[in-house]
């Protein structure tokens, strides 16, 4: 038995021939050979265009009731790789032949299920696209049983109470057996008709319909509804109630809505089972513009769900009557779309998106809840100027991607020493696994990493573990699936989806700057600016964040256009202005938050916010991007080293120390990827594509980094050398951009820290624990609050910190020297005079390393660094040091190893005491110490290190 639906949004579109597009024979079933014949002389909506191409491709596929593409498709877009190419006969004319069975390779239960075919038509990059009028898909029945409605003739009809209502049918085939149900009730049944009609008379409330018809044992059915209109329901709301979800007690809320420019709003929901009637239509108080309505009789701690029926009688040309949407202000929705692929073990619980919902997303309403019982109630914020920022992507931290990773790794982060962490967006945004910056409801929390109580419990942790938690916050823009987006929308194809129209409150038409994504919010429009500023709301009193890194502020401005880059780049007044009065609501809400801009721009416009209020200890922190520089020292080549920028010094306008600098981010290519594949080859024994090499250069990254005064931040896992390229794929390989493939930037990535305990590794774990040292010292050590110069633009940059104020007794001058040329070195000392005779190195907590005042130079190896203080630190104890044993690896070894520490002296014993093999001069983490000679067996390896410390630990050599 085949059983078939089909909404009347798709009907309209379906015929049995276009003038543009005929398929001969018509009808046809499944398994007979068609041609379908593409006449370009026929009129269309060309909606990219479409003019003499090359090739002509026929992109489509076969579904059911619901969906024409739903089945099985064809055609690879933009890819000029044959499928689905048609031939030319001239003259504009273009056919393929095929049998739909086999072309679309369907197995016996999806032929039972076809009834829809679906094309349209392209060039052969897919610049071009051919539609039929109004910019639609080319939609056929398949079948020689087919319905068509003639009335109603769309998905949803409104009516004014007690009006009458003709549904009107007709098949081929022969006579086949009617049936039709209002809100599941049978209300008309025809046993034998070809033609079918029916009028439901004095209607009075909002009907669901389904016309069945059935014909050897085929059923097709064909729903569609009718919205009463309740006309204006006056109602003064009392209390000054928010936007959305207002609760009044355990078994009341009140809902509101702001829908202007709507004849009627109904709530349909899990408490009336989405049938609303009148008394679920929502009251209109005219003097706030506002929609709103009580819901009683609520049970405390049971989950309800609702969603927004909006309704507009007389829309513009292609805007639908009627839009089902979820609230706006939701801090939680169900999604048809992506719930169903939350794992139970990240999201318990969940519940089951309504089969009765007409919209994609409902809302989560739900009264008496428990609140959080927070552990830590009056955080105190790292000082701006200390903040190292590790940057996370919840998705590729770990592999269960959720909360509860991050809370198990606390004290992964911990010994990292960082001080805050930057969660890449989490708020609700389309799919799964994505970076999160195609967000649609940005107060909601995306389920796909946890529960909201599961997020507090990680901000918590972080809290009671001196750790600020930062927030990416996507206001640029939203996506196609925000209610904001959707309720004044323009929507030719009837798909549900569109762009905004004029009418829409919140959006530009199109983008007002030249970096667009997604639709473009207008942040002159007052309706914006009070949804930005219930977002930060939000964020900062129910979950306590402590900062917002601001994405993509170039686009806050209203000035420009899509296409000049000129205008974006320059100083615009409209965003210096608009980005200030956010940041001052975010200080109004919390006096010490953290607001960054990721703007990249001029210094223009930067200093006005960095500057701003900075006296009050406020100011706005800045994205540093400094990727390149950094990444030529890594490589050991030849291209700019200036890392000057990485400081806001760089800025000669900057008040203070606002740059949150950094090497790395979520946007740039992995350092240690580049280092792999281009990095300098011309010394055999220290070539910088070889991956332990590379990775002994990771350490002094840092060490000229984040050691500068001023706010710095790190990507995930570059403390552990992570190489693999921000183009991998999620089965390991990497697609770079322009691959045919597409470059896999946004695919979830492969988790080879954990999987292969990179932390027990001897040379990452080196860079672990160097970076956690040189943190500490950075967040600890006053004098790196204080004045810096960078000398740089060769192989060795140097870096001197200091702080007159400081008294000479105590750390007030650090020099940091580095050399990333592929050879040792000799650095000049150049130590300031009357500061100290001796310089400690800050890397030795027992202050032993020490180098006299008159020493004029250094011999520094390849890829290393040193870090040199006027007074010795306390800041790293013993139990510091002791955090890294001296170790060898591999262990057991076969032919050579390698030691995870600089060393001078390697010795070698067998277990009888004799010398067998002996090291001299000067080794790095790098070198490695054959043994091929040596028999199998036991051993005892004894070294020096660079502090003239003796170490022993046992080799096995197989």
């Amino acid at each position: 038995m085949k059983k078939l639906y089909l909404s009347i949004l798709l009907i309209g579109f379906i015929l049995t021939s276009f003038a543009q597009v005929t398929i001969t024979p018509n009808p046809f079933e499944v398994n007979e050979s068609i041609t379908v014949t593409l006449n370009t002389n026929s009129t269309a909506t060309d909606c990219n265009g479409f003019s003499n191409p090359t090739k002509v491709y026929m992109h489509s596929g076969v579904g059911d009731g619901t969906n024409a593409f739903g089945i099985s498709v064809v055609g690879n877009w933009g890819q000029d790789d044959g499928v689905g190419e048609m031939t030319n006969e001239g003259g504009g004319i273009y056919s393929i032949t095929l049998v739909p069975e086999t072309y679309y390779g369907l197995t016996p239960q999806q032929v039972s299920n076809v009834i829809q075919m679906g094309m349209v038509f392209r060039n052969e990059d897919g610049s071009q696209e051919y539609k039929a009028t109004g910019c639609q898909d080319f939609i056929f029945q398949v079948g020689s049983f087919q319905v068509s409605l003639s009335a109603p003739t769309q998905d949803t009809t409104i009516i004014n109470s007690g009006d009458n209502f003709d549904i009107a049918a007709s098949n081929i085939g022969g006579n086949a057996s009617y049936t039709l149900t209002a809100n599941g009730s049978v209300i008309d049944t025809n046993p034998s008709t070809d033609n079918y009609s029916f009028t439901d008379t004095n209607i009075t409330t909002n009907t669901t319909y389904e016309l069945t018809a059935v014909l050897d044992g085929t059923i097709i059915t064909r729903s569609f509804s009718v919205i009463v209109d309740p006309g204006s329901i006056l109602g003064f709301m009392t209390e000054d109630y928010q936007e959305g979800i207002n609760y009044i007690d355990d078994n009341t809320a009140i809902l509101v809505l702001y829908a202007t420019g709507k004849d009627f709003v109904y709530v349909a929901g899990s408490f009336n089972n989405y049938q609303p009637d009148l008394s679920y239509a929502m009251k209109r108080d005219f003097s706030r513009n506002l929609f709103w309505l009580e819901i009683t009789g609520l049970t405390p701690g049971q989950i309800e769900t609702y969603e927004y029926w909006v309704g507009d009688k007389t829309p513009p040309t292609n805007s639908p009557t009627m839009v089902y949407v979820a609230d706006p202000y939701s801090t939680l929705i169900l999604s048809e779309f992506d719930d169903p692929w939350i794992p139970a073990s990240t999201y318990p619980n969940l519940p089951a998106f309504p089969e009765m919902a007409k919209g994609f997303e409902v809302s989560v309403l739900e009264t008496g809840q428990t609140p959080y019982n927070w552990q830590v109630t009056d955080f105190n914020k790292p000082k701006k100027e200390d903040l190292i920022v590790y940057e996370v992507l919840v998705r590729d931290f770990d592999a269960d991607r959720n909360y509860q990773d991050l809370i198990d790794k606390i004290d992964y982060f911990k010994n990292l020493n960082i001080n805050a962490i930057h969660l890449m967006p989490v708020m609700e945004f389309e799919g799964n696994e994505s970076w999160g910056y195609n967000t649609s409801y940005h107060m909601a929390l995306d389920k796909f990493y946890g529960t909201e109580d599961k997020l507090r419990e990680f901000i918590d942790l972080c809290h009671q573990n001196g750790i600020a938690v930062i927030l990416d916050l996507v206001l640029n823009h939203a996506f196609g699936r925000s209610p904001m987006v959707r309720m004044w929308m323009d929507d030719p194809d009837g798909n549900g989806f569109g762009n905004p129209t004029s009418q829409n409150p919140y959006f530009n038409l199109q983008a007002t700057h030249s970096y667009s994504v997604g639709y473009d919010y207008n942040h002159q429009a007052p309706r914006t600016q009070n949804y930005v500023e219930r977002v930060i709301k939000h964020w900062i009193e129910d979950f306590k964040i402590d900062g917002f890194r601001w994405d993509l502020t170039k686009g806050f401005t209203q000035n420009c256009s899509p296409g000049n880059e000129g205008c974006t780049n320059s100083y615009q007044q409209d965003r210096v202005d608009i980005l200030k009065q956010y940041a001052d609501y975010s200080w109004s809400l919390d006096p010490d938050h953290y607001v960054i801009f990721e703007h990249l721009g001029s210094e223009n416009e930067e200093k006005e916010w960095a500057n701003y209020r900075y006296s009050e200890g406020k100011g706005v922190m800045m994205w540093g991007k400094m990727t390149d520089p950094y990444n030529e020292l890594t490589m050991g080549q030849n291209g700019n080293k200036n890392i000057n920028g990485i400081g806001h010094k760089s800025r000669a306008s900057f008040d203070g120390p606002r740059v949150l600098g950094y090497p790395e981010s979520h946007d740039e290519e992995r350092l240690m990827y580049k280092n792999l594949q281009f990095g300098n080859t011309s010394n055999g024994s220290h070539n910088v594509q070889n991956l332990n090499v590379a990775l002994s250069r990771m350490s002094a990254l840092a060490a000229v980094s984040v050691m500068v005064p001023g706010p710095k931040m790190i990507w995930h896992f570059g403390d552990l050398g992570m190489e693999n390229s921000i183009f991998t794929c999620s089965n390991g390989t990497v697609n770079l951009p322009g691959g045919n493939d597409g470059d896999c930037k946004l695919d979830t990535k492969p988790q080879p820290q954990w999987v292969n305990n990179w932390l027990t590794d001897a040379i990452r774990g080196q860079i672990y624990e160097d970076w956690s040292k040189l943190h500490k010292l950075k967040i600890e050590e006053p004098v790196f609050e204080g004045d810096y110069t960078i000398t740089s633009g060769d192989f060795t940059p140097r870096i001197d910190i200091f702080d007159s104020s400081i008294p000479t007794t105590e750390l007030r001058n650090v020099i940091i020297l580095a050399n990333f040329d592929v050879n040792t070195q000799t650095i000049s000392t150049n130590f300031p005079g009357g500061v100290t005779t001796t310089w400690y190195d800050l890397m030795d907590p027992t202050g032993n390393t020490t180098v006299s005042n008159s020493t004029p130079s250094l011999s520094i190896p390849a890829g290393q660094f040193r870090i040199l203080g006027n007074q010795p630190s306390s800041v790293l104890s013993i139990n510091d040091e002791d955090f890294s044993v001296f170790t060898i690896y591999p262990n057991p070894a076969q032919s050579s190893f390698g030691i995870n520490t600089n060393v001078s002296d390697v010795e070698i014993y067998d277990l009888t005491g004799k010398l067998v093999k002996a090291f001299k001069g000067d080794f790095t983490k790098s070198d490695t110490f054959d043994i091929s000679t040596l028999n199998t067996g036991m051993y005892i390896v004894k070294i020096e290190n660079s502090n003239k410390q003796t170490e022993t630990t046992k080799l096995v050599k197989l």
